[in-house]
């Protein structure tokens, strides 16, 4: 699938469809009676059955000068994750990325809007019994509060499995910058600081031809979160400024034409119900 933001292209790259009862784990209080109640969610981010979907993906997004893969997925050959689907997968991603037109050699830049294992896995793969760079031709661009948070706190489990095998390679290869919300890749693309989820979590705004997308990471894992800005994902760093950052970022992008690009969910607008949010396609 592509979308047009003025001479920008954003190409979703799907890892898989995810979804069904399990995301209530996530979301302990998107109960299916509570999802009912939102027949908006219908078809695009609840099943009929009243669970909500939740797919993993990249957004590739295309600009005049660069080829950028906002977020990496899970990735292939991973191991010692917490998710049992997630371990030793073996996709098509790359299969996928080339059909769409960008070999992994085309790329030019790969930003994280945050750390987590579901969003920096394809930063590497297997080669020979080591981890490479998965695109060796790109810089990497993670956020310094993040990269620093996940440094100091990647001791056990999951989290230093990931540490180890998606995030370090790419800093010993030397491909990494760290930066700030003040970054700017290029013309078209800049940050907005969007902390909650993780301690340093960024979110992207594209801005051309007097059009405008907001690729927001996980600030929301669904647009539910939209009409429940309190229901917080249970692996949020701290619920209470997530939720304060889904009301500051909705409110600012509420009723514009910006398309709004979850992490975890396809784009579409924002607009005002009550004294929350909905999302419109």
């Amino acid at each position: 699938m592509i979308w047009n933001v003025g001479q920008v292209k954003i190409i979703k790259i799907l890892e898989y469809a995810g979804g069904g009862a399990g995301v209530t784990a996530l979301l302990p209080f998107a109960v299916p009676e509570e999802i009912a109640k939102m027949s908006w969610l219908l078809p695009h981010y609840a099943n009929a059955d009243s669970t909500l979907k939740l797919n993993v993906q990249s957004w590739l997004v295309v600009t005049p000068t660069l080829k950028i893969v906002v977020d990496t997925a899970v990735g292939n050959d991973k191991l010692n994750r917490s998710r049992p689907n997630w371990n030793n997968r073996q996709g098509t991603f790359l299969k996928d990325l080339e059909s769409a037109g960008y070999p992994p050699e085309s790329i030019d830049l790969v930003i994280c809007t945050h750390l987590h294992v579901d969003h920096v896995g394809w930063n590497t793969r297997l080669q020979k019994g080591h981890w490479v760079p998965t695109f060796p031709n790109a810089r990497y661009l993670f956020g310094r509060n993040e990269y620093e948070y996940w440094k100091a706190n990647s001791e056990h489990g999951e989290e230093k499995a990931t540490f180890e095998d998606s995030i370090e390679p790419i800093v010993f290869a030397g491909l990494v910058d760290l930066v700030g919300v003040d970054h700017r890749p290029c013309d078209e693309i800049s940050f907005i600081s969007t902390p909650g989820h993780t301690l340093g979590h960024m979110s992207l705004l594209v801005t051309s031809g007097g059009e405008q997308a907001v690729l927001a990471g996980d600030v929301a894992h669904n647009p539910c979160q939209m009409a429940h800005l309190r229901w917080s994902s249970i692996i949020d760093y701290d619920p209470v400024q997530s939720a304060m950052t889904r009301r500051e970022l909705f409110s600012r992008f509420a009723d514009t034409p910006a398309l709004i690009f979850g992490g975890h969910f396809d784009p579409g607008r924002i607009v005002r119900d009550g004294g929350a949010f909905k999302m419109v396609v």
